[in-house]
């Protein structure tokens, strides 16, 4: 008889399969108010966060570049202003997200070298050694099996290619992460029931980036799947974390 393999759903535990649909339950139910519910979680902020995400990029023009998990398309909107004369895989497993991301995209005339795909980052559907670059921006901490994605993110760069990843991490002082701990669990599902009409789903998100590995743990993972120099950069006091590492 074969087992099925338990991982974490937020504070539960659940199986592989189970997380997969509740998943893509969570994110088709936030879809419609998914942009704005993250300009009033973080206040506006993600916005700025995203940007010194890739001022930390080496992104150039003719990059071949995976926005893994892009969601509603910021960041592949974003890098459709630096990559000219190579091109854009906007990339996620959720269709609607996919969807909103491109449809969005496309009414403010954003359609030149941009190709929509709906995958799981686990088994990513490209050759070995395509990209230039792969970018993750507040993905990581929704993939079910986060190793074998980093796993297949290693295999799909090119050797000198550059993984970036954005996500919520864990703050560095006690008193931090007690007024976080205290925004996130009082706050952020009660806006959620609010402006999206669901509270949980955002209960669920608050429970996930405590789930989620801090820092030195994705370091770790990332140096043990075979990248190099996984470097990472603290900001608002490591509420949220750049990683970047290099694929030689």
């Amino acid at each position: 008889m074969q087992h099925k393999k338990i991982v974490d759903f937020g504070f539960s535990l659940i199986t592989e399969s189970e997380k997969y649909i509740l998943l893509e339950r969570i994110f088709n139910s936030i879809v419609h108010r998914y942009d704005i519910m993250n300009d009033l979680m973080s206040f506006g902020m993600h916005r700025i966060w995203k940007n010194l995400l890739l001022k930390c990029s080496n992104i150039r023009s003719e990059y071949v570049t995976l926005d893994l998990a892009s969601g509603t398309g910021d960041i592949t909107e974003k890098l459709s202003k630096f990559i000219r004369s190579g091109f854009i895989v906007s990339l996620d497993i959720n269709k609607k997200m996919l969807k909103t991301g491109r449809d969005k995209l496309r009414n403010r005339g954003i359609i030149k070298n941009i190709f929509y795909i709906q995958a799981n980052a686990e088994c990513l559907p490209f050759k070995t050694n395509t990209f230039d670059n792969v970018i993750v921006s507040f993905g990581l901490r929704n993939f079910t099996q986060k190793e074998k994605a980093i796993q297949s993110i290693f295999r799909v760069l090119k050797s000198g290619g550059e993984l970036l990843i954005l996500e919520f991490s864990t703050p560095c002082s006690k008193f931090l992460k007690k007024i976080y701990d205290y925004y996130s669990f009082n706050y952020l599902p009660k806006l959620g029931k609010i402006v999206a009409g669901n509270s949980e789903s955002y209960q669920y998100l608050v429970e996930s980036i405590r789930m989620h590995p801090n820092q030195n743990k994705l370091q770790k993972i990332l140096l043990k799947s075979g990248f190099y120099s996984a470097e990472y950069t603290n900001i608002l006091g490591g509420i949220v974390a750049i990683h970047k590492s290099y694929k030689f």
